[in-house]
């Protein structure tokens, strides 16, 4: 049994899935809880697990759960700066950005935020990380902080001297990485997402 499910490694799968890993056992549903309660499987949302690290001797990535939990979706705003090391803060719920409706997911690994955008900015600035045996979806450094800036209730950037402060204090992000960002990312999301007064202030600050 646990050969069979170290096989999944640390992909999210369906319990349509992990009963077909068990053709020959009757009451398939039961055999899932049986998986739950040993522990060797973890329960994401209804109908959707994955398999203990303990069992599939792999880590479970954060960034590749979030994209199968609520589909079609990235990692975006704080939970993407963090994991490209831009800000210092640790994140304590995985952020995404999603073109159904915002919802949120707890879980025993943790908080899953998804925030609605627009279909035209949605593929905008997204970027793949790959590994041997998985990839996830990810916002490019710009996309993030433009996510960011546009979920950002109150927020408004009209002058460089303001877009600097928010970005030093209130972010504490690295502003040596910042003044290596595209302009032309930024000025993609402009042409068709929110806070577009902003995000031009943005491009000002880059080019200084």
């Amino acid at each position: 049994m646990i050969n069979v499910l170290e096989s999944l490694g640390n992909l999210p799968v369906t319990t349509d899935v992990l009963s077909s890993l068990f053709p020959k056992i009757k009451g398939k549903n039961k055999k899932i809880s049986e998986l739950e309660k040993a522990g060797d499987i973890i329960r994401l949302k209804r109908r959707l697990y994955v398999v203990s690290p303990d069992v599939s001797r792999q880590p479970l990535v954060t960034e590749l759960i979030a994209n199968h939990l609520y589909a079609p979706s990235y990692v975006s705003m704080y939970s993407a700066l963090r994991f490209y090391g831009l800000i210092p803060e640790t994140v304590y719920a995985m952020q995404s950005m999603t073109i159904k409706h915002s919802r949120t997911f707890e879980n025993k690994l943790g908080r899953f935020e998804y925030t609605c955008v627009s279909k035209e900015s949605f593929p905008i600035g997204i970027t793949q990380v790959r590994h041997e045996q998985y990839a996830f979806l990810i916002a490019s450094p710009e996309k993030a902080l433009c996510d960011l800036i546009s979920a950002s209730s109150g927020l408004n950037l009209r002058y460089k001297c303001e877009a600097e402060t928010y970005l030093e204090e209130d972010l504490r992000i690295d502003m040596e990485a910042f003044y290596k960002m595209r302009p032309s990312l930024f000025r993609e999301y402009a042409a068709v997402g929110k806070k577009v007064n902003s995000i031009n202030t943005l491009i000002k600050l880059l080019e200084r």
